[in-house]
């Protein structure tokens, strides 16, 4: 019988708050802002959420030893239908399932970069997904400011590997931040935003 550690509580819990931050600005999203441009010069808040939704659908499967050759285009497009945010809503909470499934973060999944231990995954989601919400509160013109342990935990996971993220072509090059400024602009100026 697998048991929890402390670790893996700790990680799920992230995981939970960050994906629950990330809900609360989906459902804040009015009709007319679906279009809106975000930080994320390439997407609008519809790909934005749709590009976290996608993510959190390829868990199950990752989890269950696919890789990405098996899924292949299966999840490309635009997935939220009429309802985008019942639609996050779902992969989100397959997300959270696959992750808390007993024994899933010892496993090791097979992601583009290589095979990855699965609590390694769960840790860089979480990351995403936090960073991608103040994307959203700023795209929508919620409430920008991230709890200070999501902060510190997405700092934490990405300050290792930030200075490679540039050249997979999905993040902007760190801009500088003022001397003294906090750990959240601090963590978004690592990560190429702008605040």
């Amino acid at each position: 019988m697998t048991r929890e550690t402390p670790g893996a509580k700790a990680l799920l819990s992230r995981h939970g708050e960050a994906l629950a931050l990330f809900t609360e600005r989906v459902h804040a999203v009015r009709a007319d802002q679906w279009d809106a441009p975000t930080p994320c010069t390439d997407w609008s808040v519809r790909e934005l959420v749709n590009h976290l939704a996608v993510e959190q659908l390829w868990v199950p499967p990752m989890l269950d030893g696919a890789s990405v050759a098996d899924l292949g285009d299966s999840l490309d497009g635009d997935l939220l239908g009429d309802d985008p945010a019942a639609a996050w809503d779902d992969a989100a909470a397959a997300a959270r399932t696959a992750f808390a499934a007993p024994g899933a973060l010892d496993r090791t999944t097979l992601l583009s970069q290589g095979p990855t231990r699965a609590d390694a995954y769960c840790a860089q989601m979480t990351a995403d997904a936090i960073v991608h919400a103040w994307d959203l509160s700023r795209a929508i013109g919620a409430d920008e400011a991230l709890p200070g342990a999501l902060v510190e935990f997405a700092r934490r996971e990405v300050e290792p590997y930030a200075d490679s993220l540039v050249g997979t072509g999905l993040f902007a090059a760190a801009v500088e931040v003022p001397v003294g400024a906090d750990a959240q602009a601090l963590l978004l100026g690592l990560l190429g935003r702008r605040v």
